[in-house]
């Protein structure tokens, strides 16, 4: 493990709605701080920055290490305003990102259409050149491509994507393309051979045009961000990048397309770091029957626009190096996140046959849910919570935000007359459960529907809307517990203070593994060894994990096999035949094939473990709350004065600056030592 130097930590998460900080001091006092979210979002991070300094009574130049976690990249794909994009590639090959793949988006609709491609056919150019597997054939000219740059320029292209045939086994070409292109033009040029060197021609054209499409919105932004931190005297910001790892600010404004997924990335590093031992669980039962400990952790992180959730098995986050983000394919190491769009902003509204739905649309930061009192009228999740007593009047969002719960009623008084609902409360039980259902399948998307069995693992809940929401989650999944850390309204900025460094790199190498050669595999991994390692900030102090892709000879998909040198063909084929079992519930006679091998560089920081002190006097009210239909008197506790031990059974209400937690009838709640609430089911928890 790396020695870390740092005494005073800062993590900043820039979401939809709002923007989280969270200070640990030299003196070990944690701050948390959430702002608005801004159209630039450095604004808003400075703010943050700037209260919790204050609060702390930290000048920010006393902070040692910066990190930070945004959603520039994934919002730039899901808005469709990244940068005006070119694409060069080889003759005859200028539609692959139109063709894609023969899968339909839905096999039933004959009128189903897939995105427009991130770049249009009129900035797609070719160029004459050719190579195999075997070698380069025809090598580029680069008048040809001098040409071409001259044609990108008159039509004003901000970014240029460069994938040839077979570049990723044989990149000469594709890099004389690339160096001329460079020389040529004053706009960033993404290589497929530097950022994914992947066999699969769709994907890695995908691939390496979304990371021309966002990289001059991530240069802009890293350039606002490094700018404005060296005006308050902050070190300059590491930022977290999809796999869970952080980088240094240069190495992500030279491969954009890492921090598609920053922000659900850091969550789930949170999630893990925040809770340790609490849950009880015991990734290593797996085998067992025991039901008082679990198999790991659902991470379950509700925002003010989405709901994000994901694994934690064996203390690492799940991964996979394949996703789409906006429909369109995205191969790349990241946390394996499921995203619904179901957030406290969502609003509520009645289709074409009079259904009651929830989302995807959102009210966001401005201007916000009705209960906000910023001119918002459309009902969403948040105004339900208000309306059902969950969030109370006098409840002051992230320490300043009055509510108006008159708003909140007027606004789902007029949900319920188009939805003809008795009243205000029943269109805020309907608009509660409707979101609950959506995050339910969310759930089960990444448990029931992959083979895992929810009711064997806990259930993490954060992201300032999450905790209200959990515990009926956890009833409609029929699982036990549910754990609330006590950073929970801000736990994607608390992940940032000890996520560790993390770089990726890999190569295809297409080969049976009966027949591989003990000196190409290890120069292949070597190769990929060095490539990371040269990314690292302390090089010394980095250890590298390497990992295969394997598959039955005639299979399309692959798994992810971690290897050790030296190389073992028998012990390989046989960890891939217990993955294999594992993920789809049998094994097979056939010989196994290598597809791509992955080497991944980890330099360690020091964990954050933040005692919890309690304080006493914790009631601070009892208001009315609905839950099942029928109003409860509700106590209503100050979460940061709740002395360390306490159990209390439901139904009860815990307060904090950045987050609520419900705890329905029938549920304990008990504070652990670290702040955490830690939820369990008694009876039959209904």
């Amino acid at each position: 493990m790396a020695e870390e130097t740092q005494k005073t930590r800062l993590g900043v998460d820039v979401g939809g709605t709002f923007t989280d900080v969270v200070l640990l001091t030299d003196e070990n006092d944690l701050v948390t701080a959430k702002v608005p979210s801004t159209a630039d979002q450095s604004v808003g991070v400075v703010d943050g920055i700037e209260k919790a300094c204050a609060e702390a009574g930290v000048d920010p130049a006393e902070v040692d290490a910066f990190t930070h976690a945004m959603t520039v990249s994934v919002n730039a794909l899901l808005e469709e305003d990244g940068a005006k994009t070119a694409l060069v590639t080889t003759e005859g090959f200028r539609d692959v990102l139109e063709i894609g793949r023969q899968a339909r988006p839905d096999l039933y609709d004959l009128d189903a259409t897939k995105p427009a491609p991130l770049v249009p056919r009129r900035r797609r150019f070719e160029v004459d050149e050719r190579a195999t597997v075997e070698g380069v054939e025809r090598e580029v000219d680069p008048a040809e491509v001098r040409a071409v740059a001259d044609r990108i320029r008159d039509d004003g292209a901000e970014s240029v994507a460069v994938s040839l045939l077979h570049a990723y086994a044989h990149p000469e070409n594709e890099r004389r393309v690339a160096e001329t292109l460079r020389d040529e033009l004053d706009v960033p040029v993404s290589a497929s051979h530097e950022t994914l060197a992947e066999f699969r021609e769709f994907e890695r054209t995908s691939t390496t045009a979304v990371d021309a499409y966002v990289t001059p919105p991530i240069r802009d932004y890293v350039g606002r961000l490094v700018d404005r931190a060296d005006d308050l005297g902050l070190p300059v910001p590491r930022i977290m990048q999809a796999n869970g790892g952080i980088a240094a600010a240069e190495t992500v404004r030279n491969h954009a397309v890492t921090t598609v997924m920053s922000g659900p990335a850091a969550g789930v590093v949170g999630a893990a770091s925040a809770v340790g031992d609490a849950a009880g669980a015991d990734p290593a039962d797996e085998g067992e029957d025991d039901d008082s400990s679990h198999r790991g952790l659902v991470t379950f992180d509700m925002g003010g626009t989405s709901s994000d959730v994901s694994l934690v098995r064996d203390g690492e986050a799940e991964r996979t190096t394949s996703a789409e983000i906006n429909d369109r394919p995205v191969k790349t190491p990241m946390v394996d996140v499921n995203t619904v769009g179901a957030g406290g902003g969502s609003v509520a509204w009645v289709d074409d046959g009079g259904a009651l739905r929830v989302g995807p649309r959102s009210a966001g930061a401005e201007p916000g849910p009705a209960c906000y009192g910023r001119g918002g009228t459309d009902p969403t999740v948040t105004d339900a919570n208000v309306v059902l007593g969950y969030i109370g009047e006098s409840t002051a969002l992230g320490g300043e935000l009055s509510l108006d719960a008159e708003a909140a009623r007027d606004a789902l008084s007029g949900l319920a007359d188009e939805a003809d609902l008795d009243g205000p409360v029943e269109a805020a039980r309907g608009v509660y459960r409707i979101a609950n259902a959506n995050m339910t399948r969310a759930i089960r998307a990444i448990t029931v529907e992959r083979g895992h069995d929810p009711r064997r693992f806990a259930l993490v809940a954060f992201g300032g809307a999450g905790p209200m929401h959990a515990a009926a989650l956890a009833d409609d999944l029929d699982v036990d517990t549910v754990v609330v850390p006590r950073a929970c309204g801000v736990l994607s900025a608390y992940g940032l203070l000890s996520a560790d460094e993390k770089h990726d790199a890999v190569k295809t190498l297409r080969t049976p593994v009966a027949d591989l050669d003990d000196g190409v595999v290890a120069d292949a991994f070597d190769s990929l060894a060095d490539d990371v390692l040269a990314d690292c900030s302390d090089p010394e102090a980095a250890s590298v994990e390497r990992a295969m892709d394997l598959r039955y000879v005639g299979q399309s998909f692959e798994l992810t096999v971690p290897v050790s040198l030296p190389f073992d063909p028998e012990a390989v084929t046989a960890a891939f035949h217990d993955a294999h079992e594992s993920a789809y519930g049998y094994r097979m006679d056939d010989a196994v094939e290598l597809v791509n091998v992955r080497a991944t560089a980890v330099v360690e920081r020091d964990p954050v473990d933040v005692r919890y002190e309690g304080g006493t006097d914790p009631q601070k009210d009892t208001r009315e709350a609905n839950f099942g239909g029928e109003y409860h008197d509700t106590p209503v506790y100050v979460r940061e004065r709740v002395p360390l031990g306490t159990t209390l059974s439901g139904p009860a209400v815990f307060e904090g600056d950045e987050s609520t937690v419900v705890v329905p009838p029938a549920w304990d709640a008990e504070v652990d030592e670290r702040g955490t609430l830690v939820l369990t089911r008694g009876g039959d928890g209904k």
